[in-house]
Order: C-alpha cells, then structure tokens, then sequence
C-alpha cells in the first residue's frame, strides 16, 4: 500500500470530506475562464479584483473564528512563509490571464492545467516524494484526457507559441502555489493562511494591472457582478476548499484532481456560452475522471 493509500485509510471520514471539498473547490475554480471571458476589464484587473474582492468573506471569516483561527505568526520567517503563497500565486494568475489574449482559450487552459506534472517533480527532485508507478499511469492518462478534451493533439498547434509558453509558466507557478500552501498547512490554519496570502497576491498583482492596462473599474454593474462572482466563487470559495483540503491529501494527488478544472469549464461554455461538446470533449472528460481514480489508488 502506497502512503497515500495508508493515510487515506488511517482516518476515512476525514480524508473522504477532504476529497469532496477538493472537488468542489476545483469545480469552483473551473468556472474562473467563464468570468474572466465576459469580464469588463483586462486580464491582470480582472486578476486583481478576484483575489481583492476574495478578501472581504475571508477576513469577515477569520473574525468570525476569532481564537479558533490557530497559532499566529511570530518570527518575521512566519510572515514571509505565509505571504510567499500569495506572491507566487499573484504570478500565476497573471500570467494565466495573459496567456487567455495571447493564445487561443483551449491552449491556455490546457497548458496552464500541467501543474501536476510540475508538482509531481518538484516533489521528486526537492521534497523525496515518491511517486508510484500507479500514480505516474493514472498521471499520464489524465493528462492524455485533456488533450483529448481540447481537441487531439492537432488543436495544441493552433495558438501563438509565445502564449503557449506563458500557460506554461502558469503552470509551474502553481505549481509551486499547491507546495507552498501543502506545506504551510502543517503550521497554520486554513483562513489565516488564506487571508495573507490573498493580500500578498491583491498587493502583487495591483501594479501590474494599474501601470500595464490602466483600466481598473469595470464600467457597468454587469462588470461588478462578473468579478464579484470570480472573487467569491471561483477564489473565495474555490481556494480555501483547497486550501483545506491540502491538509489531509497529497499534494501531487490534489494537483491532479484539480484536472476536472477544464471539464467543469467545458461544461459551463457549453450551457453559459453556447460552446457545443462534441465527442471528443465528452470522451476527454471520461478519460480525465478515469485517470484520477487510477491515481487515487496509486
């Protein structure tokens, strides 16, 4: 038995609630290229405003929990450790968005959604992780259902080069956002840890949109609605199920369960904006869900 498997089985009811807040909280995420597609405003304000927004139920949350919120930081090594998610999180999701205007969406969510591969070697070269052979099959076909699920591999080759390569230092960014927080969630608790790093991530990523797009406000209260949604939904309520969910399941094993990420959007497209499945999406998300109940067992 592997010792994910052994976890998994010393404490079931916890672990099974922790699979299910995983899954929600990657469904949640799954619906952000909605909201950033009918967004008023450019990428990196739109970024912006999803983890700024986010802040308000976090902070209303963690008032809410009072001393039940954990051990708080003291040495300033603490601070550090907990705004680094955000710092590195603030990168991601710039450079996400960015690759949404400079590829086609189907590359972008593709190439972006390859954090697993990053975090299973990373976890192998730097942190002594081991990796199954189970997990690396399940690994594998999961993302073989992705490239299924954008189309085969022919539909990879019709973007702009420069922004597959931007997905893909989306994808090591977060790569390393999903160790930071499985690490940092042996020290503290889920909303502090969330609370730091989303202003760290507000307080990154501010400038970039403020010097590089100039246009921050939406201009209508549809626009409002739209980035509201993002923040509470997608980033609010898709992160901390995460970010709790990190604390009971391996990170390489989260990372790959976020792959229903693009399922939950193709499904969303296809009901919101009328973006047909077509057989090859629908055999896509079979394949993604097969590989990640292979790699569960792994």
């Amino acid at each position: 038995m592997s010792q994910a498997a052994a976890t998994i089985a010393e404490t079931p009811a916890s672990n099974r609630f922790a699979l299910a807040a995983l899954i929600l909280g990657g469904a949640a995420i799954g619906g952000s290229p909605i909201f950033v597609r009918l967004s008023e405003v450019g990428p990196m304000a739109t970024a912006f405003w999803r983890v700024a927004l986010a802040l308000i139920p976090i902070f209303i949350f963690s008032l809410a929990k009072g001393k039940d919120a954990g051990p708080k930081p003291e040495k300033l090594s603490d601070y550090a450790l907990l705004i680094l998610p955000g710092v590195v999180l603030a990168m991601d999701l710039a450079a996400w968005h960015l690759s949404i205007t400079m590829t086609s969406v189907a590359n972008a969510t593709l190439l972006a959604n390859l954090a697993p591969v990053f975090v299973t070697v990373i976890g192998f070269l730097f942190f002594g992780a081991i990796v199954t052979r189970v997990f690396v099959l399940g690994l594998v076909l999961a993302l073989a259902g992705l490239v299924i699920l954008k189309g085969g591999p022919v539909a990879l080759g019709n973007g702009d080069l420069r922004g597959d390569g931007v997905a893909v230092i989306a994808a090591v960014f977060y790569a390393g956002y999903i160790l930071a927080i499985g690490k940092l969630r042996s020290r503290f608790d889920t909303v502090r840890i969330m609370l730091w790093s989303t202003a760290s991530a507000a307080a990154c990523i501010f400038p970039l949109g403020f010097f590089y797009e100039g246009h921050m406000l939406p201009p209508t209260a549809y626009g409002w609605a739209i980035v509201f949604g993002l923040a509470f939904v997608s980033h609010a309520g898709g992160q901390v199920a995460i970010a709790y969910a990190l604390a009971y399941l391996p990170a390489a094993f989260s990372s790959l369960t976020l792959l229903l990420q693009p399922v939950v959007a193709a499904i969303l497209a296809w009901v919101l904006l009328s973006e047909p499945i077509g057989p090859m999406q629908a055999i896509g998300g079979i394949v993604v869900l097969a590989g990640i109940l292979i790699a569960r067992r792994g």
